[in-house]
């Protein structure tokens, strides 16, 4: 920036801090913060002297609804309608490690960008140790790690990063929704070489950034902090999905439930569309995936609203 902003260069000297990264982009979404990642991977292909440079991201992925975030994204019901996409991204199925070293001699390759967990897909989980392979992989390759924490980041997963349950730091890291409780603000941050990238008039953002919006993120990871709120998410969690396999354990309409911390799914054997008109008229905002029901409950839920989310999905299940 030509100009200092206090609140600005406090919260990315936090984030920073707590991410183990180096620099941070402000702008006002997850699409945003997305599309600054795209656009420090390709610097980083530059460099290396790649003309067109690619990146790997997962099908079934969702990383935003601008033109270059809906090409990352690897799904073509949020694509229909709006090709040409823009070109050099491959797509690879999540959860494969071999669908990405079938990839390794691909040149023109910079980096991968996933999100930890799935989360507009349905909550998909991958293996443990999937994200450190992955790492292992860019690092052999010279190709940057970026992921997407825009949905799974600040406290979601019921640590502050989804990545640290692999114990890893990704070159670039994007975050927004709970960041900002409500307010418009997304981040991209960046570490090592990709954090040397952006240059001025590289990218910017007329309103990313601003006095008050970082204000409130840095009240948002205050409150995290004095108040036990990653905590409050993994024992919500647990407690969720205790209730929900204790009374759904003789259902057959089940397939499984997946969870980390307070992101949840429900997969059922049919589709459940439905029930979403079914749920709002009981006063409880669901978001449901094809045949999941996804949730996302706010990360001070207690017991007593937990119970009433309990009840009433498994109602509402009942009705499929």
């Amino acid at each position: 920036n030509w100009y200092h902003i206090q609140h600005q260069e406090t919260l990315a000297k936090k984030l920073c801090q707590l991410a183990s990264m180096d620099t941070a982009f402000f702008g006002n979404s997850g699409a945003e913060a997305n599309e600054a990642a795209i656009k420090i991977a390709r610097l980083h292909g530059r460099a290396n002297n790649i003309d067109n440079p690619v990146i790997l991201t997962a099908n079934q992925s969702f990383h935003g609804r601008t033109m270059a975030t809906l090409s990352a994204t690897g799904n073509e019901k949020v694509q229909n309608g709006f090709s040409p996409l823009v070109s050099e991204f491959i797509h690879v199925d999540f959860n494969d490690i071999d669908a990405i070293t079938a990839h390794v001699d691909n040149a023109n390759i910079v980096a991968i960008m996933l999100e930890p967990i799935q989360g507009e897909s349905g909550v998909i989980i991958p293996a443990d140790d999937y994200l450190n392979q992955v790492q292992d992989i860019c690092q052999a390759n010279d190709w940057l790690l970026i992921l997407d924490e825009v949905q799974t980041g600040i406290g979601r997963t019921g640590k502050l990063f989804a990545h640290e349950y692999n114990n890893i730091t990704p070159d670039i890291l994007t975050l927004a929704k709970g960041l900002g409780n409500g307010v418009p603000i997304g981040a991209c941050l960046a570490k090592g070489k990709a954090a040397t990238l952006f240059q001025p008039g590289s990218h910017g953002s007329t309103f990313g950034g601003n006095p008050l919006v970082c204000q409130t993120a840095l009240t948002v990871l205050e409150v995290i902090e004095k108040n036990d709120i990653l905590y409050n998410a993994v024992q919500m969690g647990e407690y969720l999905v205790s209730g929900f396999k204790s009374k759904l354990m003789n259902s057959d309409k089940v397939v499984e439930i997946r969870s980390k911390g307070l992101m949840l799914a429900i997969e059922l054997n049919q589709d459940c569309s439905s029930l979403l008109k079914a749920a709002l008229d009981k006063k409880l905002l669901l978001n449901i995936t094809g045949q999941s029901i996804r949730l996302l409950p706010p990360l001070i839920i207690n017991k007593a609203e937990a119970d009433s989310i309990i009840n009433t999905v498994c109602e509402l299940i009942d009705t499929v």
